[in-house]
């Protein structure tokens, strides 16, 4: 899975910046520590959703799945369909000596889903379809509580 630059495109903090006291309130800080749950980004939370399921289906199929890479990334970067649904997920052909990749796309999916629950049951879908077709098997076969 590809992982993200942490604050890429952002620019840094100065010193100055950091030790701005803003009408005599004191320093501006975190509000939580860097390492609590809550701190995590939307697309950190998504990252790790997707890891967890890939670890699960690797558990299974990893020797069959041993040359391809999941990745996620925020929108596709193909030209989208003028009618129909924006794709949630693709599985993409290895060209010029790269494995196959299988993406899955974060804003599409945070989009079509209401909870997080409902979240979660999407990507494992998707990750267990995508695969199915990959390995050219149905997806109760790929994982038996596909049905649920």
């Amino acid at each position: 899975m590809r992982s993200r630059v942490a604050g890429a495109g952002r620019p840094s903090a100065s010193p100055q910046t950091r030790r701005r006291d803003r009408h005599g309130r004191g320093l501006r800080g975190p509000l939580t520590p860097p390492q609590s749950p809550i701190s995590r980004t939307r697309a950190e939370r998504f990252d790790d959703l997707v890891a967890d399921e890939v670890r699960r289906i690797a558990q299974r199929w990893g020797r069959e799945l041993a040359q391809v890479e999941f990745a996620v990334e925020d929108v596709p970067d193909v030209p989208l369909p003028e009618e129909g649904p924006v794709p949630l997920g693709a599985t993409l052909p290895g060209e010029g000596g790269r494995p196959v990749r299988v993406v899955i796309y974060r804003r599409p999916v945070e989009a079509r889903a209401t909870t997080e629950r409902d979240q979660a049951r999407l990507v494992r879908d998707l990750l267990v379809e995508e695969v199915a077709d990959l390995l050219g098997m149905s997806p109760e076969t790929v994982d038996p509580s596909y049905e649920e």
